[in-house]
């Protein structure tokens, strides 16, 4: 019989929260971290259905998990959604900043208030997250931040520079996290290349656009959710221990050529 979260050692309990888990590598990444022994939040902003099924599926595996709704970009929201997690499941010891979106356009064609609000949800949740987050950690002695950024933070993008240009300051808020809280708490990103997710499927299911997408990819193929959120609950593990400040690149490859 599962032991409650009173009769648990605080030693052994594990807690995450993963913005944007509704779906896609977020909803994945909930899921592994349940199969790593994690409880966990999963926060939505539209999609309530999507994150109840998610919490059902962890609880079949036998872990705890609520489903809590929160704009990222929204400082205030988010220091209820942090301290909704404690109040709920007890702690909080792993947070994935995974929540984001993705918009085409040109460098004239971008409305000032659609870069704002790419920053706003990419770079200023994860920063307002890792701020509410952080401290529950340190007091824990133990905790995990992994930022979920994106190739185009490296490459840059003809099409995005709002998108790369926020997920690039993820790498910044990575380094100079992991040199702040040390040693108590690891601060990793993961960069994904093209994954089989709703942003990205439009294009990967286009016959002529998926074809010279894959020319671009050694191995390919896109990613599938799984493969990337396999890495994300890695760094959240015991077992990475030793990495902090790192970037850790799951794009097939396409990275080499870009």
């Amino acid at each position: 019989m599962q032991a409650t979260r009173a009769e648990r050692d605080p030693r052994e309990m594990r807690i995450a929260l993963v913005t944007g888990a509704s779906r896609g590598i977020g909803a994945a990444t909930a899921l592994a971290l349940a199969r790593r022994g994690f409880d966990v939040a999963v926060n939505y902003l539209r999609h309530r259905e999507g994150a109840e099924a998610v919490v059902r599926e962890i609880e079949r595996l036998g872990r705890r998990a609520v489903a809590l709704r929160a704009d990222v970009g929204d400082y205030a929201q988010v220091r209820e959604l942090v301290a909704q997690t404690v109040e709920a499941l007890g702690g909080l010891h792993a947070l994935v900043n995974n929540a984001g979106y993705s918009s085409h356009y040109s460098l004239e064609e971008l409305p000032v208030e659609e870069w704002r609000r790419m920053v706003a949800v990419t770079l200023d949740g994860a920063f307002y997250s890792c701020k509410e987050a952080a401290p529950h950690m340190r007091r824990a002695g133990w905790g995990r931040i992994v930022n979920v950024c994106s190739l185009r933070a490296m490459t840059g993008s003809d099409h995005g520079v709002h998108y790369a240009s926020a997920k690039a300051g993820l790498l910044g808020l990575t380094k100079s996290l992991a040199r702040e809280l040390a040693p108590e708490v690891t601060v990793n990103a993961v960069s994904p290349g093209y994954t089989l997710t709703d942003m990205t499927r439009p294009a990967l299911e286009d016959p002529q656009k998926a074809e010279g997408i894959r020319a671009q990819i050694p191995l390919r193929r896109p990613a599938s959710p799984e493969e990337v959120a396999a890495v994300i609950a890695f760094l959240c593990s015991e077992e990475a221990s030793y990495i902090t400040g790192e970037t850790i690149n799951v794009n097939g490859g396409i990275y080499m050529r870009s």
